[in-house]
C-alpha cells in the first residue's frame, strides 16, 4: 500500500507542475504566439520521446523480452487511438477530432487534454514499480519539468479565447487532476499483478509515442513552425536523457 500511495504522490507532483506554467495567465495579457506554442510543444515532446524509451520501453524489453514489449506497446498505441477516434475533442490548433457531438467548447478541449495527460500520469505509476527507483524518479521528475510549458499551452490559449485567468487556471489543474488518477491505476495495477509489469511498461510507452507523434508533432508544426518545433524537441529530448543518467 505504501509503494501505491508514493507512486500515486509522485503523479500527482509531476502533474501539478503543469500549474507552474499556468501561473503566467494572471500576469500576461497579449495572446500566446505560434511560435511560443511550437516552441513550448517541441520541448514538451522531446522529454516525452525520451522518457518513452529511456525510462519505459527500453525496462520492459530487458524485464520483458522483446515479444512481450511489443505486444506491450501496439496496445498503447490502439488504446490512445481508439481513445482519439471514439470521444470528442478538440486541440487549440488542430480543430475538432473524434465523433461529432453537441458539447460546449471547453469541454472539447478538456477532453482533448484528458486523452494526452493520461498516458503521462500513468507512465509515473508504472515506473514506480521498478527496483531501481532512480529510474522512475528521473521519469517523475522528466514529465513534471514538460508539464510546466505544457501548462503554459494550456492555458494561455484559453486566455486568448477569452476566458478569464481564473478560469484558465483551473481548467490547468483539471488537466493535472488527470495525471495522478493515471497514476494510481497504473501503480496499482502492477503491485497487484507483479509480473504484469514489462506489458504495462511498454504500454505506458506506446500511449505516449502516439501522443507525441499524433498530436504534438503536428501540432508544433502549425504555421511554419517545424524547424524551431523540431529543435526544441531535440533539447528536450537530450534533457531527459541526461536526467535518466542523472538518476540512474
Amino acid at each position: 500500500m505504501e509503494n501505491i500511495l508514493s507512486g500515486a504522490f509522485a503523479s500527482f507532483a509531476a502533474g501539478m507542475a503543469t500549474l507552474l506554467g499556468a501561473l503566467p495567465v494572471f500576469f500576461l495579457k497579449k495572446e500566446l504566439s505560434h511560435k511560443s506554442y511550437s516552441a513550448m510543444l517541441g520541448i514538451s515532446g522531446g522529454i516525452m520521446l525520451a522518457a518513452t524509451f529511456f525510462s519505459l520501453l527500453i525496462p520492459a524489453i530487458e524485464r520483458g523480452g522483446a515479444y512481450t514489449a511489443a505486444a506491450g506497446f501496439l496496445s498503447g498505441v490502439l488504446f490512445i487511438e481508439l481513445a482519439a477516434r471514439f470521444i470528442p475533442h478538440e486541440h487549440f490548433f488542430k480543430g475538432k477530432e473524434g465523433p461529432k457531438a453537441n458539447i460546449k467548447r471547453i469541454v472539447l478541449f478538456a477532453l482533448a487534454i484528458t486523452i494526452h495527460n493520461f498516458p503521462e500520469g500513468m507512465s509515473v505509476g508504472v515506473a514506480w514499480a521498478l527496483p531501481e527507483r532512480a529510474k522512475a524518479m528521473s521519469l517523475a521528475f522528466g514529465i513534471g519539468i514538460q508539464n510546466i510549458p505544457e501548462g503554459a499551452s494550456i492555458a494561455l490559449p484559453l486566455l486568448a479565447l477569452g476566458y478569464s485567468p481564473a478560469y484558465c487556471f483551473f481548467i490547468s489543474f483539471l488537466s493535472a487532476v488527470v495525471e495522478p488518477v493515471g497514476g494510481l491505476i497504473g501503480i496499482t495495477a502492477v503491485t497487484f499483478f507483479s509480473s504484469f509489469l514489462p506489458f504495462a511498461l511498454a504500454f505506458a510507452s506506446g500511449c505516449m509515442l502516439y501522443v507525441i507523434s499524433g498530436e504534438m508533432i503536428p501540432e508544433s508544426h502549425e504555421k511554419g513552425y517545424g524547424k524551431l518545433a523540431t529543435w526544441w524537441l531535440v533539447i528536450g529530448f537530450v534533457i531527459m536523457m541526461l536526467l535518466d543518467n542523472l538518476f540512474g
